[in-house]
């Protein structure tokens, strides 16, 4: 009997997170609608929008995780900065759309004067607040344990749509209190923040693309643990480059000039090894060494 295949934990929690954003836009739509909440309206806009570029998050999990084949062979992990990339441009279509409709109701309500919400606005704006902080850390604690750059921009994407949220409640408590241009004001602050979220999102994405070396500190580190390796007097080289969520590392070593090739292939070979197990996500590894005449 063949056994079923599990289904990538990545992909698991993008599928909850569509469901409980559906859910949750159909449930700001209707309370917007009924309160007469330009905030809530927008952040029903901006939720619907997470169910699709979550989609798009699925999609790039799907085929980042697929192995080398003869066209790829370097694999294919760079596909989930795309889909990165895409959602961050979805991002900064919905923010800009919400603020446009922000900017006009500002204008329109300066005219004509602004209808404060009803109360039902607090409940969704705090609902929303609720639901969203849930998904972020639901979300990010996945794309941390499978190092997925994509699940991780969902998930600071999220949280992003929680502190919209915040803006929403000021928003609708505000107006409520006797200021109700506060209101489209706080869909204006939504945008604000939704561009944002989506030009980090951009910004991480295609650093990944461009071959980007890893941090200072992850360099220090990698020198620190190839020294370590016995047989290595110094390390003459050390690059890096960003590869979708892995890295590739290229290293120069000094080895003693007298040994064997079958020894210094050896120090070779634990540098190599060294590397690849205290880094999990580096996708491979490669040596070079030079002969060191000792005095």
């Amino acid at each position: 009997m063949e056994t079923k295949k599990k289904l990538n934990p990545a992909i698991r929690v993008a599928i909850i997170a569509i469901c409980i954003n559906f859910v949750l836009a159909i449930f700001m739509l209707v309370s917007g609608l009924i309160s007469n909440s330009s905030a809530i309206l927008s952040e029903s806009m901006n939720t619907a929008a997470d169910v699709f570029s979550t989609f798009i998050v699925i999609i790039g999990v799907h085929f980042a995780s697929k192995t080398s084949d003869k066209d790829h062979q370097y694999g294919h992990e760079k596909l989930e900065c795309i889909s990165a990339i895409i959602l961050s441009i979805i991002l900064f279509i919905t923010g800009a759309g919400i603020g446009y409709e922000g900017v006009k109701k500002v204008i329109e309500g300066v005219t004509n004067g602004i209808t404060a919400p009803s109360g039902l606005a607090i409940v969704a704006a705090s609902v929303s607040i609720a639901v969203k902080e849930f998904l972020f850390f639901m979300v990010r604690r996945t794309a941390k344990n499978v190092n997925s750059p994509s699940l991780m921009a969902d998930a600071w994407h999220h949280h992003s749509d929680a502190l919209c949220s915040v803006g929403s409640l000021v928003g609708v408590v505000g107006a409520r209190l006797g200021l109700p241009i506060l209101d489209p004001l706080a869909s204006i602050v939504i945008c604000v923040l939704v561009i944002k979220a989506a030009y980090d999102i951009f910004n991480d994405s295609i650093h990944k693309l461009v071959d980007r070396s890893c941090d200072e500190e992850t360099m220090k580190e990698l020198e620190g643990l190839v020294l370590s390796v016995d047989g290595v007097l110094g390390v003459d080289l050390l690059m890096t480059r960003l590869f979708g969520s892995k890295f590739y590392v290229d290293i120069e070593i000094s080895v003693n000039g007298q040994q064997t090739l079958f020894q210094a292939h050896d120090i070779s070979q634990r540098v190599h090894d060294m590397v690849e197990v205290n880094y999990p996500n580096a996708k491979h590894c490669m040596v070079h060494m030079n002969p060191h005449m000792e005095e």
